[in-house]
This record gives structure tokens, C-alpha cells and sequence, in this order.
């Protein structure tokens, strides 16, 4: 098999086309969850200790400036996003528990099984 035609297949299958769209999703939701972290919960964040800006926090040592404000808020949004993650994880895995627990019908019984019922009720009907 060449080597363009295996690829073809594996960029063709469904596992890869469905983690390309999970990425593109993902990137999406990235996005909107960082807009919601720096937008409208940060500023309540700041406002709630005293108006402090963490993207404006630096301390200089020397020529260096270090930029840890800047990490805290990086940190507050992974929390954020990771929270807002397991929150979705969460209920979709609820969803999935309440269907995998639903009754499901019986499987009719083997083909073999049905044939040798009918032979049972023939010779019952017969010897009476």
C-alpha cells in the first residue's frame, strides 16, 4: 500500500475527521470561557479585594521585571476553565448514566432456541 493512499484513509475516518471538529469546538469554547473569565469575573475578582488589577502587578529586581500578576491571572482562568470543564463533564456523564440505566428490551432468543420451543410444544400437543 503507498504510502498517499494510507493516509488518505486515516485522514479519511470518522475518529479523525471527529477530533478535528472536537479541536475547532474546544478552541471555540476556549475562547468564550476566556472572555467570560477576563471580562466579567475578573473585574468582580478585583473589585471584591480592594480594586486590585493582578494584570498590573509587577515586582523589579534590578533590569528584570517580573510580570506575577500577570500569572495569577492565568491561573484564575485555568481554575475557571477547568471548573466550567468538569461542570460539562459532569452532565454529559449524568445524561449518559440516566440512558445506560433505562430498561432496555431483551434480545429475542437465538433462532436454534425458537425451533427447538416449537419441537417441545409439537410433542407436548401429541402425547396428549
Amino acid at each position: 500500500m503507498s504510502f498517499a493512499k494510507e493516509f488518505k484513509e486515516f485522514a479519511i475516518k470518522g475518529n479523525v475527521i471527529d477530533l478535528a471538529v472536537g479541536v475547532i469546538i474546544g478552541a471555540a469554547f476556549g475562547k468564550i470561557v476566556s472572555s467570560v473569565v477576563e471580562d466579567m469575573i475578573m473585574p468582580l475578582v478585583g473589585t471584591l479585594v480592594g480594586g486590585v488589577n493582578f494584570a498590573g502587578l509587577v515586582l523589579t529586581v534590578g533590569a528584570a521585571t517580573v510580570k506575577y500578576g500577570k500569572f495569577l491571572q492565568t491561573c484564575f482562568d485555568f481554575l475557571i476553565i477547568a471548573w466550567a470543564i468538569f461542570l460539562v463533564v459532569k452532565l454529559i456523564n449524568r445524561v449518559k448514566r440516566d440512558q445506560l440505566a433505562a430498561p432496555a428490551a431483551p434480545p429475542p432468543p437465538p433462532r436454534q432456541e425458537v425451533l427447538l420451543e416449537e419441537i417441545r410444544d409439537l410433542l407436548k400437543s401429541r402425547a396428549s
